[in-house]
């Protein structure tokens, strides 16, 4: 492998939808402007080369219920559709925004969305146990009915009502991962694998299909950063640090620290599933593929981050 470089950033949902707003279009950019003005900030102390990928839980949530609402009035829409129609949303906002932020600090590198396919195995155990929720809220009779008449796997979700629950299984292969590279090198900013990318199999006639999943957007940025051949992955969340007992008494937030420690606090459950946990396994993962370091903090700490003067870096 050539030497690596670079940078690759995964933005968490608050960088597009901040929590306790209603998520307009207009609430969206505004999100994506202060996210992208540190972005911006990354490429004007000299570090080029960015590829950035994104979280769409709200955003794809919002596709769903929409599809769901208007269901009796037009075609539905899987939610394969619904990844790739969010990728290509949120890519353009944050290529328009970036691009914007750049412009004004005399800096004309190109920005650049590509709607990133994800291969994952279709025997894959995740398809056993669907543990991601998804779309609206309905009532025990209307979840049985569509248990039954659509065949959906669908959880009683914390009291508030009954949801649809799909599998998340593991990337295997990025599709698209040749034309990232090659934009990567040439220097172009990409954003390609949003919201882990959308799941596709591969059928008895060897052709790719869209396939009902979500893939954890951590893990497919880690293979991303890999493949890539990035020297750094930074993992943007609304923290600072990741903690040991988080919000508990004994809370301390991690800043150096090695792949095998981290292990060790994975062992002892210290980060929550569906929060830092995937943060964490991902770090562990692009260091054991070779990657020279991984960082995890907040988006208005980046460059302070990379300067190592804040967040929880990791190394072997």
């Amino acid at each position: 492998m050539a030497q690596r470089k670079g940078i690759v950033i995964a933005l968490g949902g608050n960088a597009i939808s901040k929590p306790g707003m209603r998520g307009t279009i207009q609430e969206q950019f505004y999100a994506t402007h202060e996210s992208m003005e540190h972005v911006a900030e990354l490429v004007t102390a000299g570090h080029e080369r960015v590829l950035i990928t994104h979280g769409n839980g709200p955003q794809v949530g919002a596709a769903i219920l929409r599809a769901e609402i208007a269901s009796k009035a037009v075609y539905p829409l899987p939610l394969d559709i619904c990844v790739a129609d969010t990728q290509g949303g949120i890519g353009y906002m944050i290529q328009q925004v970036l691009t914007n932020s750049l412009r004004k600090r005399g800096i004309r590198t190109p920005v650049v969305t590509m709607v990133t396919q994800v291969q994952i195995d279709v025997h894959d155990p995740a398809f056993d146990h669907p543990t991601k929720p998804i779309g609206l809220f309905y009532s025990e009779q209307e979840a049985k009915e569509l248990m039954a008449g659509k065949g959906w796997a669908m959880v009683e979700d914390a009291g508030r009502g009954w949801r649809r629950v799909v599998p998340s299984p593991k990337p295997q292969r990025i599709l698209e991962v040749e034309a990232v590279t090659q934009l990567f090198r040439k220097g172009m900013i990409v954003i390609a694998g949003g919201g882990g990318g959308v799941p596709v199999g591969l059928n008895r006639h060897n052709n790719f299909y869209g396939i009902e999943a979500v893939i954890d957007k951590d893990a497919t940025t880690a293979r991303l950063a890999t493949e890539i051949g990035a020297e750094t992955l930074m993992i943007m969340t609304g923290v600072e640090y990741a903690y040991l007992d988080y919000h508990g008494p004994h809370e301390t937030p991690l800043k150096n620290v090695t792949i095998q420690e981290l292990e060790k606090h994975l062992a002892a459950k210290e980060f929550p599933d569906g929060s830092m946990k995937p943060k964490i396994e991902a770090c562990i993962q692009f260091i054991r593929d070779g990657g020279k370091e991984a960082i995890i903090t907040s988006i208005p700490n980046a460059l302070m981050a990379l300067q190592g003067k804040t967040g929880t870096r990791i190394r072997r």
